[in-house]
Parts: structure tokens; C-alpha cells; sequence
């Protein structure tokens, strides 16, 4: 035997963990509508630009009959390579191989492979399709899984971490994309859950299917536990290609910058957007498209808590946080899934020296026995924590209404706001004019001989007197008070000026977020 029998042993041996389980269940797999785990690296990685890790890892258990069975590749891919050349590391779990299902190897598999993207200070991303733990190999096999959620959790914030679930996700498979920055599922083919529907069925008595338990719909506009909602997997990855392009590629550097938009920044447009009556509902994303690079929103968590706003986006190329009330929906209150949404996003852009740009249009916490036995307090809070967190630049525009603990939470100068303008509309005041007019002059109205007619008098006194943008303009607690046609050109000469911004906080182990 000479050096090419050698060679070509190489090669035969690549083959081999290169077919996975074989054309059998490779067929099974796309009979289902799933690409197989190479198939997807090759899709969602530029051009030959994939290297393969650890390919040749086996098991070690002996139990069960495992010893007379191979398990190519140990039933996941590992390795790095680029997205629009720019470098990534990630792992596939292949279903064709035990169902992806994860033991000691090849955890240790995944553990390698995001230790590498750790110390490179790359994006780690995770193509999940897995049957859960390996049962053959016991506690072993959990082991591994503590071996990935440490990493998920002490690289949080040092590489942006992204989960696309692919296939089945149960059990403790689904506690390592709950750790990472974003989660992107597949309708009809993906599925998280802690307990599947028999366990359900057998334990309470519930019968439910697996789509309906923890389908993409189920926990992208309910739970909250997705970001992303796909239609296929190809839609799923071109997410992953998209959401890349915003991101720094660890928390020492900035985002990158695409070709800024030329043109006049002046938006004629904007007045006609808003209502003037501040009790009619209105479009925020029609604002955001007025003063974002054309194009560049990308929105995250779109069908959860619609009652906010949250994605990135681009002014003259620079990459940017908005979290903006939508007054469509709860006219545009705080509730308990929103502050939640909210406080995530704004984390993740402080984690990662992406601005934050807030527009605010919000009459208050949203009230009710629910969310208050619920929690809206600890959940409220959250959005406080965050905003006063971040060191970030923090820039909040005021289209309406600001009223109350909301005004004060959503990126108020007193909580480190850099910049706050307000349109010469907005009302800015504890509550607004209805509500305190009725408390104020609550014995002159009583008393009148028509007191509709006195209270409508009083609710204008106080809007005049108490909710304009001038009076928190004269306390300082407003920079500028603006005409809503330059607010892109504001925000451009804001983010210039920000650019080097610098902050410091007091030196701590790290903060206890109310959770």
C-alpha cells in the first residue's frame, strides 16, 4: 500500500460521513419538504467557501447495540465559513443520522465549534433538526447538552448567536436557540416543545397536535419564543443571509456600513402620516419607512406583540435599533409581551453598538386585572432596566403621545436618553387630558350646569397649559421640539454626532434584571 491507497482510503472514509444515513433516509428527508443538513450549509454559505470540522468523530457507547452501529458524522456537521465573504462558524444537525439526535460526541462537536467562533469573534449560527437527546447513551448525552447551553450563555454578548429550527426540537434541544439572539422556524416542518403531545395527552389529559403545541406560528405570534416565521427552508436561510448583514461581528466592533442613501433627507410625507387627533390609529411602519434607507427594515419578532415595533434598519448605511409603539393595535400600550419584546431587542443592540432610535406614541401601561396579577410591574420594569443599561447611542422622537411611567420607560432623558426631539403635536404629560381633567376638575364639572360642555373646556385648558412638547422643552427634558418633515435629517446630523460616543457604568459583576 503506497501514499494514494492512503488517499483514496481518505476519501472513501469522506464519502461515507458525507452520505449520512444513507439514500434511504436522505429520500425520507426530502419527502418531508426538509433540505438535509449539508444541503443547507451549502445554500446558506457563499460558494465553496465551507470547511468542514471534526468530520470523522464516532461515538463511544457500547450499550444497546450501539457498539455494531455507526454513526456518521455523529449525526451533526460542523465547521465555518462566509456569508457575503464575511466569516461564520455554525453546526447542522442531521436527521438522516439517529434523528439528529445529540450524545456525547456530538456535543463535543458543537462545543468545539463555538469555542473557535468564540475566541475568532465570529457569528455562530445553528441549523437544528433534532429528535432530542440520544436515550442509548443516558446521562451522557446530557452532559453534552450542558456542554452547549454554557457556551450559548457565557458567549452571549460576545458573537451574535442565531437558531434556525429545522426540524423537530424537543425536550432539552429546545434550551440552547432559547439562549441565542434569534430564533427562525419553519411553518408545517418545525417544532419546539419542553413535552410532546403524547406525554401532554398521557400527564393532563389535553390532546393537541405537534403544530399546534409548538409550531412556527404557535411561537412566533404567541409565546414569543421565535423571532422569525419562514414559509421553507430556503426562506428560513435567506433570514439568516439578511439578518447577518446588520450585525457587527462581536461585541468589540460596530456594524457594518452599507452605501448610504443620497438625496434630499427632507419627507414631505410625514405630516399627512400621523393624525393630527391623537386618538386615531396609525401605521408606524408607514413612519419608518419615511425616514429609514429605502428598503433596509428588517423586522424582528413581527407577529408577536404587535402593540410594538422592534427590527433594524439603515440611515445613510449605518446600521440602527428601532422599538416604536404601534398605535394599531392597543393604540400603541405597554402590556406584558411588548415590555418583554422590547427590553430582548434593546439588549441585544446594546450588546452589539447597534443605536437605538424610539418612536414614541404611547398613552400608558396598558391596564387590567390580568396584566396587573400577571406581572406588567416586573414586566414594565424591564424596558426601564434596559434603556437605562444601554450605552449605546439613544435617541427617542416623540410623535404624539407620552404619557406617565411610559413616557419616563420608553428612552427618556431621565433615564439616559442622548437625544429626545418631539414633534410640535406631541403631549407629554402624567396622564393624559381627558383622564386629568376629569381628576382635577372633578367638583367644577359636578357642579356645572352642563357639565359635558365644562369638562370638554377643561380638557382643552389642560392640553394647552400642561400637554405640549414646550413645557418638557423648557425643563430640558426635551432637546428640540421639531418639524415632523426633517426628522430623518435630524436623526442623520444625531447619529454623526453620536458616532464616538463613549459611556461608562459603575463596575459591577454584572446587574440583576427583573425577570
Amino acid at each position: 500500500m503506497d501514499i494514494f491507497d492512503k488517499i483514496n482510503e481518505l476519501y472513501d472514509k469522506r464519502r461515507q460521513v458525507e452520505l449520512g444515513g444513507g439514500d434511504e433516509r436522505i429520500d425520507r428527508q426530502h419527502e418531508k419538504g426538509k433540505l438535509t443538513a449539508r444541503e443547507r450549509i451549502d445554500y446558506l454559505l457563499d460558494k465553496g467557501s465551507f470547511v468542514e470540522l471534526n468530520p470523522f468523530i464516532e461515538h463511544r457507547e457500547t450499550d444497546f447495540g450501539m457498539n455494531n452501529s455507526t454513526a456518521n458524522g455523529e449525526g451533526v456537521v460542523t465547521g465555518y465559513g462566509k456569508i457575503d465573504g464575511r466569516p461564520v462558524y455554525l453546526f447542522a444537525q442531521d436527521f438522516t443520522v439517529y434523528g439528529g439526535a445529540l450524545g456525547e460526541m456530538h456535543g463535543k462537536k458543537i462545543a468545539a465549534v463555538m469555542d473557535l467562533a468564540a475566541k475568532n469573534g465570529v457569528p455562530f449560527i445553528g441549523l437544528n433538526d433534532s429528535g432530542g437527546a440520544r436515550i442509548q447513551e443516558g446521562v451522557s448525552s446530557l452532559d453534552g447538552y450542558g456542554q452547549v447551553f454554557y457556551r450559548n450563555s457565557i458567549y452571549s454578548g460576545v458573537i451574535p448567536q442565531i437558531s434556525v429550527i429545522m426540524g423537530p426540537s424537543a425536550g432539552g434541544a429546545v434550551y440552547s436557540p432559547a439562549i441565542t439572539d434569534f430564533v427562525i422556524m419553519v411553518e408545517k416542518t418545525s417544532q419546539m416543545f419542553i413535552t410532546g403531545p403524547k406525554v401532554i395527552g398521557t400527564v393532563t389529559g389535553e390532546k393537541i397536535t405537534s403544530e399546534e403545541l409548538g409550531g412556527a406560528h404557535v411561537h412566533n405570534s404567541k409565546s414569543g419564543n421565535a423571532h422569525i416565521k419562514a414559509e421553507n427552508e430556503e426562506q428560513a436561510l435567506d433570514a439568516v443571509k439578511n439578518l447577518v448583514k446588520y450585525l457587527p461581528p462581536n461585541n468589540t466592533e460596530k456594524p457594518p456600513v452599507a452605501e448610504a442613501d443620497s438625496g434630499d433627507d427632507t419627507r414631505p410625507d410625514m405630516t399627512d402620516i400621523v393624525p393630527f387627533n391623537s386618538t386615531r390609529p396609525y401605521d408606524v411602519k408607514q413612519v419608518i419607512e419615511q425616514v429609514v434607507d429605502q428598503d433596509s427594515f428588517f423586522e424582528i419578532h413581527k407577529d408577536f406583540a404587535k402593540n410594538i415595533v422592534v427590527g433594524f434598519a439603515r440611515i445613510k448605511g449605518q446600521t440602527i435599533g428601532l422599538v416604536c409603539n404601534q398605535p394599531k393595535y392597543l393604540a400603541g400600550g405597554l402590556d406584558i409581551d411588548s415590555s418583554d419584546k422590547a427590553a430582548r431587542f434593546i439588549r441585544f443592540c446594546d450588546s452589539f453598538n447597534v443605536p437605538l432610535i424610539t418612536f414614541e406614541d404611547v398613552t400608558g401601561f396598558f391596564p387590567g386585572v390580568k396584566q396587573e396579577h400577571g406581572g406588567i410591574i416586573r414586566h414594565g420594569a424591564k424596558i426601564l432596566y434596559a434603556y437605562s443599561e444601554a450605552t449605546v447611542p439613544k435617541i427617542t422622537v416623540i410623535t404624539r403621545k407620552a404619557f406617565g411611567g411610559a413616557y419616563v420607560a420608553l428612552n427618556s432623558k431621565s433615564i439616559g436618553a442622548d437625544l429626545v426631539y418631539a414633534w410640535p403635536n406631541a403631549e407629554i404629560a402624567v396622564m393624559g387630558p381627558e383622564g386629568a381633567a376629569n381628576i382635577i376638575f372633578a367638583k367644577e364639572i359636578a357642579e356645572s350646569e352642563n357639565p359635558e360642555k365644562t369638562r370638554q373646556e377643561k380638557i382643552e385648558t389642560y392640553r394647552e397649559k400642561f400637554a405640549n412638547p414646550y413645557i418638557a422643552a423648557g425643563l430640558g427634558m426635551i432637546d428640540d421640539v421639531i418639524d415632523p418633515r426633517e426628522t430623518r435629517t435630524k436623526l442623520v446630523q444625531a447619529l454623526e454626532m453620536l458616532q464616538n460616543k463613549h459611556e461608562d457604568r459603575p463596575k459591577k459583576k454584572h446587574g440583576n434584571i427583573p425577570l
